[in-house]
């Protein structure tokens, strides 16, 4: 069932409304008296917890406090201050608005909204259970409802049991994924280096640096209980030992110095990776250049480019640290081929070149929710795509489905979440590695005294690379997962309306398209797989790259927040970025170039903007761009806006 010709949703995904209209706000602030109602209810409520702890003790602020001259020009001022910051925050840009298809933010789910508010009297600090007894809780909770719509175990009573938490952002999230895959792969070397006996340990640093993370997993446990046997006073001769050989003790010069056999292992990563990746590595001190960039096929990554590094790496002796995946690039949507880079990882792994796969899904995460039933287990293409005109496409539903075998991913509840910023979230896939990131030295092997998982978590500080960290975060993510569980038939209805939105623009595209002959030469570079689409525009009659660029930048101009100008005045939000033949490959980038009669060869000529083409993009996740209540398709409006304006500049 397609979209319909006038791109609005088929009728039968109205269904979905009543249940859509109870979870923001509203474009239009609809919902405004339920959230004063809720936020009333458990401010009251807060306020009567704190008048009956000890309610003994009288009240410090007296009643007639609020009488005194200084009270109230203290009371003034906060108004007026509050009056102006009001009024400079109608500057910001109209997120809530279906107007707005730029960047990754829309509205806000009013569960996490109010569970937030509900939490930050309290100001919980989830570094530890001292801090924040309930939300600490909460916290690992919410880490384990995201491993379970990843496919990862997620009973805690299972050793192998995953676990998540939460980050200010994808940036953090990916910082930990470098931390947990660098410990894994240097702890064997380390215990080879201690002499630790009988567990099985490598007899040389190659092959202990190469194990992978499930045999470097099996030899954590084996020391753990072997350590456990050990007399007290041996125990702790061990572990001192042990952590005086850690690359976290010896830091990356001593360590490697230690071991000339090693290289500083390379981070693999698709071309178009998000730029945390070379912060990550840059902060670890590994290194820039430790960061291998691969080339794209169609806009993901090329496995068979993937397997041609690693068989030189092999030949070079240059192990690898980290391969990543991206589910859903922050630019342009499209999704990595996981499976391949789970398979290649396997087939390395029994060569004696073992690493971590890492999937980078702070934009697609939660679309993982459509591939998933209400038990956990995957649902099959033909469920999934029940009611799309295409998606999901064979390799995405691959890619989806290889989520549970990787070893970890960052996934981000403020993007797709709809949740407040900043809320990143990593997981794992074995929670047993994190035991490694821990700071205390104790915690170099297994604490025998934190057999249950939640109260070994209740510590948390001590393994995420934050100390202190909102509570109130962990509330809004775990309550929102709470009201919508984390499958196809809850929360995946929400980014089910975004998939067919982004649908509906790739058909009203090319209706613009034909509108426009003779004009502009409009085209999709290439099909979505999920919910980002762009658009590529070319004056017709044009060749030339840099001319092309201009262009579209003028259009960007009129698109982009303008803070020095009303609101108002903008008819739409949207967004732009750029396609390097690096990234995309010569004959993709020649392929898009010509299909808005650019001629490749002013590709690199002279000038300042010939290196790229300049694209139009539409991040499409406000669920009210489809308005079934009044019949209005803002995607239609704003094409037919976007049409209006190339003209208009045209003839200028």
């Amino acid at each position: 069932m397609a979209s319909s010709p006038d791109g609005t949703l088929p009728s039968g995904t109205a269904d979905d409304r009543p249940w859509l209209d109870a979870l923001f706000l509203g474009p239009y602030g609809e919902n405004d008296a339920l959230l004063e109602k809720l936020v009333v209810e458990f401010l009251r409520d807060h306020v009567y917890w704190r008048r009956n702890f000890h309610p003994e003790d009288p009240p410090a602020i007296s009643t007639h406090a609020a009488l005194h001259p200084e009270y109230q020009a203290l009371e003034a001022r906060l108004r007026g201050e509050l009056h102006q910051l009001s009024a400079a925050l109608k500057r910001s840009v109209p997120f809530h608005s279906p107007r707005y298809i730029g960047h990754m933010a829309s509205d806000l789910l009013l569960p996490g909204l109010a569970a937030q508010i509900l939490t930050l009297p309290y100001n919980p600090n989830n570094v530890s259970e001292d801090a924040a007894p309930v939300t600490i809780d909460l916290e690992v909770k919410a880490g384990l409802q995201l491993a379970r719509m990843l496919g990862y175990p997620d009973d805690p009573a299972r050793p192998d049991c995953a676990f998540g938490h939460l980050t200010s952002g994808g940036t953090v999230a990916n910082y930990q994924a470098l931390r947990l895959a660098l410990a894994l792969k240097a702890f064997p070397v380390a215990l080879r280096a201690a002499g630790v006996p009988d567990i099985g340990v490598p007899d040389d640093d190659w092959s202990a640096f190469n194990l992978g993370p499930d045999a470097g997993i099996a030899l954590l446990e084996r020391a753990n209980a072997w350590l456990a046997a050990q007399p007290p006073r041996e125990q702790r001769r061990w572990v001192r030992a042990v952590q005086k050989e850690r690359l976290e003790f010896l830091g990356m010069i001593d360590f490697f110095a230690r071991h000339p056999e090693l290289k500083v292992p390379k981070v693999l990563a698709p071309i178009t990776a998000h730029y945390s990746w070379s912060k990550g590595l840059k902060l670890l001190g590994l290194g820039r250049n430790q960061l291998e960039l691969l080339p794209e096929r169609g806009m993901r990554l090329d496995a068979g480019a993937l397997e041609d590094v690693l068989a030189r790496f092999e030949r070079e002796r240059q192990p690898v640290l980290l391969a990543v995946a991206v589910l859903g690039t922050t630019e342009y949507g499209t999704v990595d081929p996981v499976d391949a880079v789970v398979d290649a990882r396997e087939r390395w792994t029994a060569k004696g070149m073992g690493f971590s796969v890492h999937v980078d899904g702070a934009w697609g995460g939660y679309l993982a929710t459509l591939f998933r039933n209400e038990d956990g287990s995957l649902r099959t293409i033909e469920e999934v795509g029940e009611g799309f005109a295409r998606f999901p496409l064979p390799e995405v539903h691959a890619a989806f489905a290889a989520l549970g075998r990787t070893d970890s991913v960052t996934v981000d509840p403020h993007k797709l979440g709809y949740l407040p910023y900043g809320a990143g979230a990593f997981i794992c896939r074995d929670h047993r590695a994190v035991a490694l990131l821990a700071e205390a030295a104790d915690y170099v092997f297994h604490d025998t005294r934190d057999d249950d998982y939640h109260a070994r978590y209740r510590r948390l500080g001590q393994f995420v690379p934050e100390g202190s960290k909102s509570g109130a975060a962990a509330a809004a993510v775990y309550v929102t997962h709470k009201v919508l569980p984390l499958d196809h038939a809850h929360f995946g209805r929400l980014p089910r309306q975004t998939v067919l939105a982004a649908e509906a623009f790739h058909a009203g595209s090319e209706r613009l398209a034909a509108a426009l002959e003779g004009v502009a030469r409009v085209s999709v570079p290439f099909a979505p797989d999920s919910n980002l689409v762009c658009l590529a525009i070319n004056p017709a009659g044009n060749t030339d790259l840099g001319t092309a660029n201009a262009f579209v930048r003028r259009l960007h101009d009129e698109l982009r927040a303008d803070p020095r100008q009303p609101l108002q005045l903008k008819q739409f939000f949207g967004s732009m970025t750029t396609l390097r033949p690096e990234a995309v490959g010569e004959v993709e980038m020649a392929r898009i170039l010509a299909s808005i009669g650019i001629d490749p060869a002013t590709l690199d000529a002279d000038g300042d903007d010939n290196d790229k083409l300049v694209i139009l993009r539409h991040t499409l996740m406000n669920p009210y761009l489809i308005d079934h209540t009044n019949g209005i398709s803002y995607i239609e409006r704003y094409l037919d806006h976007l049409g209006r304006r190339i003209d208009a500049l045209l003839a200028s």
